[in-house]
């Protein structure tokens, strides 16, 4: 991988982390701001965790994409693996 390959990767990724920030802070606001809604308008009707679970999986899927496709099976995970397990035979 060239120079200009790994800049287009490193910004590729710095890009996917910098949507994601921005997508938990969010998520963070809008639910502290759903929540004084809900107890506001209608204590005895809590819909504001319905809201809160799915848009957290969502949150939760995006975390996945940004960092565990590298922690999981990373470009080092086949490696890492080979030597664990030429390690054991020997």
């Amino acid at each position: 991988m060239d120079q200009s390959e790994e800049y287009h990767e490193a910004k590729r990724k710095v890009t996917k982390l910098r949507g994601f920030y921005q997508h938990l802070g969010f998520y963070i606001v809008m639910n502290a701001i759903l929540i004084v809604i809900n107890l506001i308008i209608s204590p005895d009707s809590l819909w504001f965790y319905w809201v809160t679970i799915f848009w957290g999986i969502a949150v939760l899927w995006q975390a996945y994409d940004v960092f565990g496709d590298e922690k999981i099976l990373g470009k080092d995970w086949e490696e890492k693996k080979i030597q664990e397990y030429m390690g054991k035979k020997k």
